[in-house]
């Protein structure tokens, strides 16, 4: 079922968009290009990071305006850890500036934060850090953020698998259904909308089982520029689709076309 709904929802904000006729619920957002933003302007990498959280205030307010009411990001991958220490360290500290600066903001507006991915690696500053955010935005409404943190979707596979065998449920009880209750995601519809900016065309092990059926749009602008109206073009091309989800499309779309 495609969990769309109207643009209707959208406050005044939005007067310079024209509206659209679906907006998707869930969209996932691959945010890549940092580096490259900051090597293209000659900074260090971890100054491209730094414009890259920045950046994320904007995408979230855009997404509210727009009326998403689930957005997951990719923030750190179990990959990144490959990556130099001293850009890992950069990350870390960004990591516990954005919380520390922006989870106020965060609750007032609305927002609940959940986290996708394993505790297991980080310290132990950071997962207070994360399970205090969670606790103090579980009642809110407005939007959930969905942060990928430490997060691979063959990882998040294999642990639903692990706590299937660990309850001894029996293999003929095992669906598709059954199994999505043991993902990160449980409760929440896949997304509709898969973003993947800078131009790179891979899903880089994001939500490889909720983003099954995602509409995927790929931009050539980096992570840091993705503002507002670059949103929009991709809200834009997500109402060019017409989602099959490997049949026909829906009645509503057959008369369209």
């Amino acid at each position: 079922m495609d969990n769309l709904h109207t643009a209707a929802a959208t406050d005044k904000s939005n007067t310079e968009f024209p509206p659209l006729k679906k907006i998707p619920y869930h969209i996932g957002i691959i945010m890549d290009g940092n580096g490259r933003w900051a090597k293209r302007r000659g900074l260090p990498r971890t100054m491209g990071h730094r414009a890259g959280a920045e950046n994320l205030r904007t995408v979230i307010e855009s997404a509210v305006d727009f009326g998403v009411k689930i957005l997951t990001i990719y923030a750190f991958s179990t990959e990144n850890w490959k990556r130099p220490k001293r850009e890992i360290k950069g990350l870390m500290g960004l990591f516990h500036y954005y919380f520390d600066h922006e989870l106020g903001e965060l609750a007032k507006n609305g927002v609940q934060l959940r986290h996708l991915g394993h505790m297991n690696g980080m310290s132990p500053s950071i997962q207070k850090k994360i399970t205090r955010a969670v606790e103090k935005t579980a009642e809110n409404n407005r939007l959930i953020l969905n942060v990928a943190f430490n997060y691979g979707g063959r990882a998040e596979i294999v642990h639903a698998i692990q706590r299937i065998v660990a309850e001894n449920i029996p293999p003929e009880a095992i669906t598709e259904e059954l199994v999505s209750r043991y993902l990160y995601t449980a409760g929440q519809p896949d997304p509709d909308l898969i973003i993947r900016t800078s131009g790179e065309v891979r899903t880089s092990n994001f939500l490889t089982w909720q983003g099954a059926y995602a509409e995927y749009y790929i931009t050539p602008v980096l992570w840091p520029d993705f503002n507002k109206a670059e949103l929009y073009k991709a809200l834009q091309s997500f109402n060019q689709r017409k989602r099959r989800f490997g049949g026909l499309i829906d009645e509503e779309e057959l008369e369209e076309s």
